[in-house]
């Protein structure tokens, strides 16, 4: 028997007419066979798998907990999609095209569960939703609503678009933080050397001519003589911090909004974060109201999806007023986060009736800002991050000179 012929055990999930769910084995040849004959059982598959292929998931140190799917791989794969879909390409022929295109795992795992969830009956945002670790809700929601009105293709094109931006947007940021991360990755090294390699020399140098240590030295020896476990306890003592505070911003909305507060308040950097969150929160809501999202929803959905909570304050507000027919631009000068540019071009939006149009316009504007803002932020950390090595060098040196003033007045002395 060949190996293409080779009867082999599939593990499988089906659902049967009466909507009840069932797990068991099946011997086929290909996972199309396992399927096919589940089918004659009068059955819908829901998921196969090949028996024995759930050993890496039981061995994994983090069971149940994927890898995150980033933002640019999300905007790849909604504008293939996008494309193959308003080329006339089926919806399986297209995920089946972009499960073998994909090179992150978690979303070719998930693009393949969408397909199955698909060929058992199910519409596709019914079967992205089953996957919302992966699929962000606004893109959910958007394909949910090109499925009710019928323009799936121009829905998908506008999260093609949503996600491009957005993408774009970070990664500005990211090139804005590389220089000043880069830069103090290589003081920490530096000062890490100096302690390690250097300051033992001058010790020796320092006992075998005699005198007392000033204190500013005496706290660099201590340091270079436990460098080696003090740093990475340090590092460790970060690194739980770290996460034990983002678990309490995760699971305690008040902190979080405080935090996400203080966050836009800070200087220099507040000004950013806000004009950030100001873009994401006029994309996120004028995608949605394009594509025909009902308004409650995508306030709901905006107020999830900006990243701070000091704007999903403002869009329960902004509901809270929409339900008892007041226009969505009034809340919003009652915050202070919205500036009157953004209430004014909302407001004109909605006597117009062009609401998502000036929430494009408003998106571009602070995309441009943002741009604008990191631009200006990079140049001026460029001089600070040097003086900030000079100050460290110059510290240092000072530390490990010190003594030679405490020493020649010992010589002096003994002469």
């Amino acid at each position: 028997m060949s190996a293409s012929t080779k009867t082999r055990t599939y593990e499988y999930v089906v659902i049967d007419p009466q909507g009840k769910k069932s797990k068991g084995k099946v011997d086929a040849t290909t996972e199309s066979a396992a399927a096919a004959a589940l089918r004659q059982q009068g059955v819908t598959p829901l998921a196969i798998s090949e028996s024995g292929s759930g050993l890496n998931k039981e061995l994994s140190l983090f069971p149940g907990r994927r890898k995150k799917v980033s933002l640019k791989d999300l905007a790849i794969f909604a504008r293939q999609f996008a494309t193959m879909t308003s080329s006339g390409l089926s919806l399986l022929r297209s995920l089946a095209i972009l499960e073998e295109q994909t090179e992150s795992p978690t979303l070719q795992k998930a693009i393949r569960d969408v397909r199955r969830d698909i060929e058992g009956g199910l519409s596709l945002s019914v079967a992205m939703g089953k996957q919302d670790i992966v699929f962000p809700r606004l893109m959910i929601a958007m394909i949910r609503a090109g499925e009710t009105g019928g323009f799936l293709d121009s829905a998908l094109d506008r999260i093609a678009m949503n996600l491009e931006k957005d993408a774009n947007l970070r990664a500005k940021i990211k090139s804005a933080l590389t220089y000043p991360v880069i830069v103090i990755c290589f003081s920490l090294l530096m000062i890490t050397g100096v302690l390690i390699f250097i300051v033992p020399i001058f010790q020796n140098m320092f006992k075998n001519l005699g005198g007392s240590l000033p204190l500013p030295t005496q706290i660099m020896v201590s340091l270079s003589h436990n460098i080696l476990w003090v740093g990475p306890l340090v590092a460790g003592i970060g690194m739980v911090s770290t996460k034990l505070f983002k678990k309490r911003l995760h699971d305690d909305y008040p902190t979080r909004l405080k935090f996400d507060t203080f966050k836009l308040k800070l200087p220099v950097f507040g000004k950013l974060l806000t004009k950030i969150a100001i873009s994401r929160f006029a994309r996120n809501l004028g995608t949605l109201l394009a594509v025909g999202v009902p308004i409650m929803q995508a306030l709901d959905i905006v107020g999830g999806t900006t990243g701070n909570a000091v704007i999903g304050e403002a869009m329960n507000d902004v509901a809270a007023s929409v339900r008892n027919g007041q226009p969505m631009s009034t809340p919003l000068e009652k915050h202070d986060v919205f500036p009157a540019m953004v209430t004014q071009m909302l407001e004109v939006g909605e006597e117009t009736g062009q609401v998502s149009a000036m929430l494009d316009k408003v998106a571009d504007f602070y995309d441009h800002e943002v741009e604008t803002a990191t631009e200006s932020l990079t140049a001026a950390i460029e001089p600070i991050m040097v003086v900030v090595m000079g100050a460290l060098v110059g510290v240092m040196v000072i530390c490990l000179y010190l003594p030679m003033f405490t020493i020649y007045q010992h010589i002096q002395g003994a002469g």
